[in-house]
């Protein structure tokens, strides 16, 4: 029997727990420091390679897991599946370089099951280091069980003597009438998203006569890598191209650091790139994808928010629903993070709300015109 299975969850309400594995003394001790410093958060323990990472998570089950690719002994690669196994409630965050290699590596991490990344800032960069900082402890904060959004179903607490209060639970609001059949898909993520990008783009049919547009929360480097694990999926896909023609059947990526808008109409669309101010602290953001999306095809808009953390996206579909586009949202139990979606949804903007398996399809179905 497993170390796991030997062992009970945390109590409800209890800090979430961080497992750090880097072969660096300094990186590991400077991450623990993050760590603790947050009052959300707490370390369960620090390791040196991946032998150790895999022993640990069995022994201490933490819900978080902080794990480098390159050590010796055993990589984070080879020891990313071994800790799922060993501690299935873990959520991984791979800590990635900012190279092609240690992109690549990261698409197969976040394949093989990490639930997101964050990458290392070049040695010596005070500002990186700062950012890395904030990069890692927000996404350790919005993937723990204690602070993730729960399921609808969920049951608050009651305070003593007091009823129970279920949590709220949403629904979807589409407007009456039938749905336009779509010219131009386009699509937000962030946490999560590469592997339901996947998902999504691997259900469509071959023939696809649309453009699809995407906005996935990622640093440059790693929008190409995503381009290239996209095309796998049997559609073109590449990053876009400033001034660029949108090509029927075709997948544009976002590239790293640059807002992605889409300009024109129905008969020639063209995508435009541009390094302005962050939007929702993200560039690139969903936010002006969909907002251009929406007042260059209208009501022939289809805009799909995947997960991810904040709220990005919910005042770019807010557009599109007023220009009589359609807007669906992926659910809360099959989201890694509930934060894009959920604010979609919860602002009363998303006319279906599917799990991933069924998003695929959907599109799929509309494509084909059978509304």
């Amino acid at each position: 029997m497993s170390a796991a299975a030997n062992l009970s969850p945390p109590a409800p309400g209890a800090t979430p727990r961080v497992l750090i594995i880097d072969d660096s003394a300094v990186v590991r001790g400077l991450v623990a420091r993050w760590v603790e410093s947050d009052p959300r958060l707490s370390v369960a323990a620090t390791c040196a390679d991946g032998e150790q990472g895999v022993k640990k998570a069995g022994e201490l089950q933490p819900e978080l897991v902080v794990l480098d690719i390159e050590m010796p002994r055993m990589d984070g690669l080879t020891a990313l599946p071994l800790i799922l196994k060993a501690a299935p409630r873990a959520r991984v965050v791979m800590a990635s370089t900012l190279t092609r290699s240690g992109a690549e590596v990261t698409m197969r991490a976040l394949s093989l099951g990490a639930a997101d990344y964050a990458p290392k800032p070049e040695a010596g960069k005070v500002a990186g280091a700062e950012a890395y900082r904030d990069s890692l402890i927000a996404k350790l904060v919005a993937l723990s069980p204690r602070y993730r959004a729960q399921p609808a179903t969920f049951v608050t607490q009651p305070a003593a003597g007091a009823a129970p209060r279920p949590a709220p639970v949403y629904a979807a609001a589409p407007r009456p009438g039938p749905a336009t059949r779509p010219s131009l898909i386009a699509i937000g993520s962030s946490t999560g998203g590469p592997q339901a990008l996947r998902d999504v783009m691997g259900a469509l049919p071959r023939d696809t006569r649309v453009p699809i547009v995407i906005a996935q929360h990622m640093p440059k480097l790693f929008t190409a890598i995503l381009a290239e694990h996209l095309t796998k999926c049997g559609l073109p896909a590449s990053e876009a191209q400033h001034g660029e023609v949108l090509r029927p059947g075709h997948v544009y990526v976002a590239p790293g650091e640059y807002h992605f808008t889409v300009h024109g109409d129905a008969s020639e669309l063209r995508a435009r790139l541009d390094q302005g101010p962050q939007v929702n602290f993200c560039r690139p953001s969903a936010d002006p994808l969909f907002e251009t999306c929406a007042a260059a095809v209208g009501r022939s808009l289809l805009a799909v928010v995947l997960t991810g953390m904040g709220h990005d996206g919910r005042e770019g579909v807010r557009a599109v629903r007023a220009a009589g586009g359609q807007v669906i949202a992926q659910d809360q139990a099959t989201s890694v993070v509930w934060g894009m979606p959920g604010a979609v949804v919860e602002a009363g903007l998303a006319d279906q709300i599917l799990p991933l398996k069924d998003i695929g399809p959907e599109l799929a179905r509309r494509l084909k015109g059978t509304i």
